[in-house]
């Protein structure tokens, strides 16, 4: 048996170390890849989600280009769900214009104080994608 000094970790304990950090980790991703939410499921709990990952359906529309004076280029667009709509800014330019679209990013209520002090909700987007649209029935 190997002499062991107080306060060495032996295999077994860096093992067990290395399997609860794993562990912790696949939590953290496993949380952050929730079940998408609907707008107004977003913004029933605004608190719930502010600063927090979030994964949003809706559909995608006033979709604007803009560029900051640093040469910054980002678009913003509404997302809704036929009853609240969300602010989404992205600084990728998404794949398209308008209609269904699933939002991955950082939810955050915005307090602005001008002359007047006003809050909107907004998500910063990571990454957008274009949903299906379904063909419409003919009778």
């Amino acid at each position: 048996m190997p002499d062991l000094k107080w306060g060495e970790p032996n295999r077994v304990q860096a093992g067990l170390m290395l399997l609860t950090t794993v562990t912790c980790i696949l939590g953290v991703v496993l949380v952050a890849q929730a079940a998408p939410l609907s707008v107004s499921g977003l913004l029933a709990d605004p608190d719930r989600f502010n600063g927090r990952p979030v994964t949003v359906n809706g559909r995608m529309s006033n979709l604007r280009e803009s560029v900051s004076r640093r040469g910054t280029r980002r678009y913003t667009f509404d997302l809704g769900d036929g009853i609240d709509t969300v602010h989404v800014i992205s600084f990728q330019k998404p794949p398209c214009q308008s209609g269904a679209a699933m939002v991955e990013g950082t939810f955050e209520q915005v307090r602005r104080m001008v002359k007047v002090s006003y809050s909107f909700e907004e998500v910063t987007a990571r990454n957008v994608t274009c949903l299906p649209t379904p063909a419409p029935t003919s009778k």
